[in-house]
């Protein structure tokens, strides 16, 4: 299990040059790191004028590749191995939501999770089990892990939001209407879309909606 290290990576403070009024987390992929989605922030920030946004990089080096980091290892692939994986990593996680929210004297309705890929599957898998609701949880193309258990271990349901695109030559489409009925059915509010021609990454858009979706679960302008 990997130690609960602070995190460190790239971040953004609010536009507004003033205290953070919410804090936006950007959860990279497998064998990224945290300027791969950092590049995200400037688009939300338009939106978000007062949130602070950070990119931790995961805490583990990439086990397949000379860089990078991970999550949690692929190892074979499995739908078990990832559940395994993400449930060591999810106090790494926690942690470091806890600890922003206790620097910047914020509450879990202050701060959205964003996350690619392997990111999403953390997002969803920790979001979901905080006590106090988070803001919301964005996730693109990425896969929700436990659908079978999550039912007897979800203590919250943040709204979300998924994009996957159908020709996602990673992660297949059809995790996108898995994910959808595995989070309805334990009672959280999904907004979900399908990117025609998208592979596995995030188009304009999908950043519109996530734009679109903070704004709403703000109640920033631009909201719908």
């Amino acid at each position: 299990m990997t130690d609960l290290t602070a995190l460190s990576g790239p971040s953004l403070q609010p536009a507004s040059g003033g205290k953070p009024q919410q804090l936006v987390l950007l959860l990279h992929g497998v064998g990224a790191d945290g300027n791969d989605l950092i590049g995200l922030a400037p688009y939300f920030q338009q939106i978000l004028p007062e949130a602070y946004f950070f990119a931790p990089n995961a805490p583990d080096d990439c086990d397949f590749a000379p860089f990078g980091y991970q999550w949690f290892s692929l190892g074979d692939f499995s739908h078990e191995t990832r559940l395994r994986g993400a449930r060591q990593t999810a106090p790494v996680l926690d942690n470091l939501i806890d600890s922003l929210l206790s620097k910047y004297g914020l509450s879990e309705e202050n701060m959205l999770l964003i996350g690619f890929s392997q990111g999403t599957m953390m997002a969803l898998h920790v979001g979901l089990r905080r006590d106090r609701q988070l803001a919301g949880i964005i996730g693109y193309s990425g896969m929700l892990l436990g659908a079978d258990i999550l039912a007897g271990e979800i203590k919250s349901r943040p709204p979300v939001l998924l994009t996957h695109g159908d020709a996602d030559e990673v992660l297949p489409v059809d995790s996108l209407p898995a994910a959808v009925a595995g989070l309805e059915a334990v009672g959280v509010s999904v907004d979900s879309y399908i990117r025609p021609g998208l592979g596995h990454g995030i188009d304009d858009e999908s950043l519109q909606l996530g734009l679109r979706f903070a704004a709403k679960q703000f109640g920033a302008p631009g909201g719908n």
